[in-house]
């Protein structure tokens, strides 16, 4: 379920948005819908190095595995 939010902004805030969102070729309100994941997200975990890069949802994989493809790529 989804919940409307209001908010007034100065004009030069919405013209940044404006630019901001048409870079990424989306909606301003989808745009602030990201920025808004984006900052909970950093509230969340805070200082933690660990938290942040956990945060990042990076692909990973196991390590034997990643340092046997850095070698194979290094044998071509």
């Amino acid at each position: 379920m989804s919940h409307r939010l209001q908010i007034l902004v100065p004009e030069h805030v919405d013209q940044r948005l404006r630019e901001a969102a048409g870079r990424r070729q989306i909606s301003k309100s989808e745009w602030i819908r990201w920025a808004l994941e984006q900052a909970l997200r950093r509230e969340t975990v805070g200082d933690d190095p660990l938290a942040r890069l956990a945060a990042l949802d990076a692909p990973t994989a196991d390590l034997d595995e990643m340092n046997a493809e850095i070698l194979a790529g290094r044998a071509s």
